[in-house]
Order: C-alpha cells, then structure tokens, then sequence
C-alpha cells in the first residue's frame, strides 16, 4: 500500500478555550486536519454525548489464549503512547503511523492517515519504513519514526509486529505501541475513516 503524504494542521488555534459543551479531544485541541491522498480528514470526537460504541468494538471479553491482554510494551525500548501523542505523530511528515492489522480490519475502518502493513508482511515492507534491504536482512539506519497500532489491548498483531521489526534490526527507541488501538480510539468517538 502507498504510504499516504500526511500534512496536519490543528484547525483550532493554541490556547483557545472550547465551546461550552463541545466534546474535544484535548481542553486546547477541538480537531485536527489530516491530508490523505483521498483529501482532507478531519479527525475529532463525535459530538453526541448518548453516543455508545457497539458490535464488536463493546465486547469487553475474548478467550485467551488468543485474545490475551497484551503487555504495556512489547518490548525493551518501545515507547507506549496514547491518543495524543498518535496525533502528535499523524502532524510529523517524518514519521509513520501503521494499521497492523490484516487488510480486512483494516477495510472496516482506521485512524485516518494509517498505511496498512498487516503484521504477517511488516518484515517484507520495511522499506516503506526508510530501511534498506542488504545481504544480512535490512539495514535500518535510516528507519522513520513508526506507531503501530491493532485493534485494542487485547490484541497481539502490533505487538507481533514489533517484535518481528526488532528482529530484523529496526531500531525499538524510533518505534511507538498506541497500545489503546482502534478499540479505545473508537471508545474516545474519535473519527474512522474507511468503511463502519
């Protein structure tokens, strides 16, 4: 998948107060515009304080094995992050935030501005990460900023992925775990684009 251009701009000035009653994502941030190559996506909290998640994004219980909870980091040196610092990231045109999910997840709906690299290919698609390839695997010198993320704590393919990407020789300090994944991102009524 061609990783998307990304150029954000917080379409709510720094510091000014909310609207009374609005639902923000932050007490100074009301959204965030997101370019993709499909055009601009902004992303902010649905509005309507009745709102609940449903189908499987409110299933509070999966069996494990499987579904087990995953650890706060997947591994040494991986930085755990929350929502807003995966914005923070989705504003750095250096860096890249990846839907490890399988395709078909990935289909239903994400955080807008994510490339899907499903975690059974990461290690194929390191390039599209900034390493090259050599003749003992990968040369990641030159590797981006990355956050993965899944579909929420209970799910191993971020986790998998990062492993995997350790492995091969990405660097675990340049690599991020929103660990909340698109379960809480969803929970918090933050904006999915693709299909719902």
């Amino acid at each position: 998948m061609k990783q998307f251009a990304l150029t954000l701009a917080l379409t709510l000035g720094a510091g000014a107060a909310l609207a009374e009653g609005a639902v923000g994502i932050s007490k100074d941030m009301h959204s965030a515009t997101v370019q993709t190559p499909s055009g601009a996506v902004e992303i902010s909290r649905i509005q309507d304080t009745d709102h609940l998640i449903s189908d499987e994004w409110a299933r509070t219980s999966r069996p494990c094995p499987e579904f087990c909870i995953q650890p706060h980091s997947p591994a040494p040196g991986v930085h755990t992050i929350g929502e807003l610092e995966l914005i923070e990231m989705l504003q750095d045109p250096n860096a890249t935030v990846v839907d490890s999910r399988t395709s078909d997840w990935f289909l239903g709906g994400t955080i807008p501005g994510a490339i899907n690299i499903p975690y059974t290919y990461v290690v194929d698609e390191l390039a599209q990460l900034g390493c090259e390839p050599d003749f003992d695997g990968w040369d990641c010198e030159n590797a981006k900023p990355v956050a993965l993320f899944c579909n929420g704590v209970w799910c191993g393919q971020s986790p998998t992925a990062i492993r995997n990407m350790i492995e091969e020789g990405y660097p675990a300090e340049r690599i991020s775990y929103y660990r909340g994944g698109m379960q809480t991102w969803r929970l918090l009524g933050l904006t999915v684009t693709g299909g719902e």
